[in-house]
């Protein structure tokens, strides 16, 4: 069914999907999306993995799960953490990925909608930890696409400044909705 409704909503908005990374072969990941700057980039990805049968978790405050829609959030795919308090998100992180035989955790590493002076590189930390690769999805409204373009693998034989570089490369021509609230460098 969610397959059926993330291809629906893409073709309604006239998006075209990216299927180039062969998902099927990668069981689980970090799944990086940028450039984030709408609200919008929420359902333009949720709706490119579902339609590529994706099984995508991710962190979003505790708020957004305790009030009478956190059903929903929680089935999207939502896991609620408390930013108030100190808590080992890498580990956490690395412990879903080490425990699930498939699972995409995607992470918005800008942290905000806003121009973020750097990204947070938390998902590059559960990555290593976890020994899984990281894929790089995007939406890109200047060519109404959106996907998984590209899979960094073999990140315990990498140093950060070079996986973070491979990113900032692979993400330096897409566009996101509104282009003046992302920086192109990322580190």
């Amino acid at each position: 069914m969610k397959k059926f409704l993330g291809k629906t909503f893409l073709n309604m908005a006239g998006w075209k999907l990216d299927i180039t990374v062969p998902v099927k072969n990668i069981p689980k990941c970090v799944l990086i999306a940028a450039p984030h700057t709408t609200n919008w980039d929420f359902y333009y990805a949720v709706s490119a993995f579902w339609a590529m049968g994706i099984p995508m978790k991710f962190f979003i405050k505790d708020s957004w799960t305790k009030p009478w829609y956190g059903f929903l959030i929680k089935s999207l795919g939502g896991i609620g953490i408390n930013r108030s308090q100190r808590s080992d998100m890498v580990g956490f992180g690395a412990k879903q990925l080490k425990s699930n035989h498939h699972l995409y955790l995607l992470n918005t590493p800008e942290g905000s909608r806003s121009y973020a002076e750097k990204w947070k590189t938390g998902f590059y930390y559960i990555a290593l930890e976890a020994n899984v690769p990281i894929l790089l999805a995007y939406a890109d409204y200047q060519k109404k696409m959106t996907g998984i373009g590209k899979v960094i693998d073999d990140i315990p034989n990498k140093t950060k400044e070079e996986v973070l570089q491979e990113i900032e490369a692979y993400y330096f021509n897409v566009k996101g909705k509104f282009p003046e609230n992302y920086n192109p460098k990322i580190f």
